[in-house]
């Protein structure tokens, strides 16, 4: 089940253009907060904010609503906060100055790309 609600954010994050989509299992470490991070960024706070705002709206596709939600007000660093699974959508700055990866480097990540829909055959008719 988590890996389809992970699957299903990082589509809601790519669909919007998000850069560098990656989550990581927090699972491993004792200490951690959540489960996993999913993590992307955007070069602008309109990018960032309408990321957010289709993660939401997928996740609600699949019952799932966020207990929290923070950063909406400015679009620089938005937290979605699923309980399982915690998504930092970061202006590209932003991203690059916290650099959550580096603090979580021995965690297990996944890097997440765009899905390649096959091209459908089209039978052709005599």
């Amino acid at each position: 089940m988590i890996t389809h609600d992970l699957r299903v954010m990082a589509d809601a994050m790519l669909d919007k253009k998000a850069q560098r989509v990656v989550s990581i299992d927090l699972r491993p470490l004792e200490t951690a907060i959540t489960d996993h991070f999913m993590i992307c960024n955007a070069d602008s706070t309109t990018a960032v904010s309408a990321i957010a705002d289709n993660i939401i709206e997928k996740m609600q596709d699949v019952g799932r609503s966020p207990f929290r939600k923070q950063g909406m007000e400015n679009n620089f660093w938005i937290i979605l906060d699923y309980g399982d699974i915690v998504a930092h959508i970061f202006l590209t700055e932003y991203r690059n100055f916290y650099r959550l990866e580096d603090l979580w480097a021995d965690a297990p990540h996944k890097e997440y790309n765009e899905r390649k829909v096959p091209a459908s055959k089209t039978k052709k008719t005599k």
